[in-house]
């Protein structure tokens, strides 16, 4: 699951509405609600750019000490955590407990009414749905290669290129 840029401001409407409809959260006003809309979206873009920090400088770590990108996943799970954020895997858990967070802090909620664990249950469905997005668009990738033989030079040309049309397609790049 992988969270795109362009889903951030849905994902943040969604999971505000889906909090106060389920009565979890009381924010004061229509003013407020967008704050808090506002508030989580700068969650969520602040961990895209922090993995975006990662991904560079996992390469430039790659290049520098003459790794194989064989070895990128586990050298970027260790400079993610020396950045504090989580990649992969737990990614999602590891924007819930922000999101959770920036609740109990956030100035413009009045009242969490919810416990942590209630408020996650809560926000996983909708934050699942437009992360897995990423799994619609490989297996339509993959359904426009099938003629391509997988793990030759000419399925990775084709693979980018086919990746590409189909993110720009659904606007996710």
């Amino acid at each position: 699951m992988r969270l795109y840029g362009s889903k951030v401001p849905t994902l943040a409407q969604e999971v505000v509405r889906e909090l106060l409809a389920s009565k979890s959260i009381e924010v004061e006003g229509a003013s407020a609600q967008r704050e808090v809309v506002t508030d989580v979206e700068s969650v969520l873009r602040s961990y895209l750019e922090t993995e975006r920090v990662v991904d560079q400088k996992t390469r430039e770590l790659l290049q520098k000490t003459a790794r194989s990108n064989a070895e990128f996943g586990r050298v970027r799970q260790q400079v993610a955590e020396h950045h504090g954020i989580k990649v992969g895997d737990e990614t999602l858990d590891h924007l819930l407990d922000q999101v959770v967070a920036m609740l109990m802090h956030s100035a413009h909620v009045e009242e969490v009414f919810a416990e942590d664990v209630a408020l996650r249950r809560k926000m996983a469905p909708v934050f699942k749905r437009h992360m897995s997005v990423d799994t619609d668009v490989e297996s339509e990738v993959r359904g426009q290669l099938k003629h391509v033989r997988e793990g030759t030079a000419q399925w990775d040309i084709e693979y980018a290129r086919v990746l590409e049309t189909v993110k720009r397609k659904r606007g996710l790049s």
